[in-house]
């Protein structure tokens, strides 16, 4: 009977594997596509956006997650015994480190969207709209920072935090995920549920005043493109953070680890960031040309072997 539940459990892992597996490899060549075309671009001398410098670092924060994630969650479902480990938890922490670095750029390009499209005119939203706009590169560096700063203060506190936890758990590596996701991702999110209200509302106002104008001839499917974006970004958020919270406090009370939570979470980014494409009138213009010049190929070279 024992064998059997083992036999079981270990179909189960397996099949993670498999699932977390095809997550990486999606991953790795949606991000890895969006990085080559924006670098190219740079490289080529043409005109690179403050949202094209966020989007690449996005990608590259993004991509590293999923590596970082991979090896962990393969440690923690093969060897559960070795989760307190010092590799464990270098994995771990670096894999924390880059979702928390994909947090910040997220909440980022929120904030750039939000005063790069939305119509206010106050003095202190066109002082931010010019202050990111010339240092989108330092913003960047300032949430890789932040990340690293989050990642430390578990470290430093190790001790204190260990005897407040041994009332309820002897297991300290409850206590740091529960603080990275709690406290330090609050900052980010705060930042970026503001800024993404105040766009959408922005928008939705500025699509109501030209529905009730004169002008017919308005389109108004790039402003339902930004709202769709932004929804979907929303949604997408949302969704992490819920599933972050459930993986993490399920373990913080049971010692249970939620690995499909983890795998879903593998997918979302990369999910996002397929969006990110479908939405962005370059990355889908180069994707539609490299989609063509594979299907040509393969046709080609289906007719030269006939």
């Amino acid at each position: 009977m024992a064998e059997s539940a083992k036999g079981h459990t270990d179909t189960q892992y397996l099949g993670l594997l498999v699932l977390e597996l095809i997550a990486l490899i999606a991953g790795l060549v949606i991000h890895s596509f969006i990085i080559g075309v924006n670098v190219t671009d740079w490289w080529k001398g043409r005109s690179v956006t403050p949202v094209d410098h966020i989007v690449t670092s996005l990608g590259i924060s993004r991509m590293c997650a999923q590596c970082a994630g991979v090896p962990f969650i393969f440690k923690v479902a093969l060897f559960p015994n070795s989760l307190g480990s010092l590799s464990s938890l270098i994995l771990g922490y670096n894999h924390d480190f880059f979702i928390h670095v994909n947090i910040w750029l997220t909440s980022l390009l929120s904030v750039v969207f939000c005063l790069k499209i939305s119509n206010h005119h106050t003095r202190l939203f066109l002082y931010l709209r010019g202050m990111i706009a010339h240092r989108t590169v330092y913003f960047i560096v300032a949430a890789v920072h932040f990340s690293a700063l989050n990642n430390l203060i578990p470290l430093v506190l190790k001790n204190n935090l260990k005897i407040r936890i041994c009332k309820t758990t002897t297991n300290y590596t409850a206590a740091a995920p529960m603080y990275a996701v709690h406290l330090g991702a609050a900052f980010p999110f705060l930042f970026y549920y503001i800024s993404s209200v105040l766009l959408f509302t922005s928008l939705y106002h500025h699509i109501t005043k030209m529905k009730m104008s004169s002008n017919l001839s308005i389109n108004l499917e790039t402003y339902y493109s930004v709202m769709k974006l932004v929804s979907f970004t929303f949604i997408y958020n949302t969704m992490y953070i819920i599933c972050s919270c459930v993986a993490v406090i399920y373990y913080f009370f049971y010692c249970v680890s939620l690995y499909w939570l983890l795998i879903v979470l593998g997918f979302l980014p990369a999910l996002h960031s397929s969006y990110l494409i479908y939405r962005t009138t370059k990355l889908r213009s180069q994707m539609s040309k490299g989609l063509q010049n594979i299907i040509n190929h393969l046709f080609k070279r289906k007719s030269t072997e006939i």
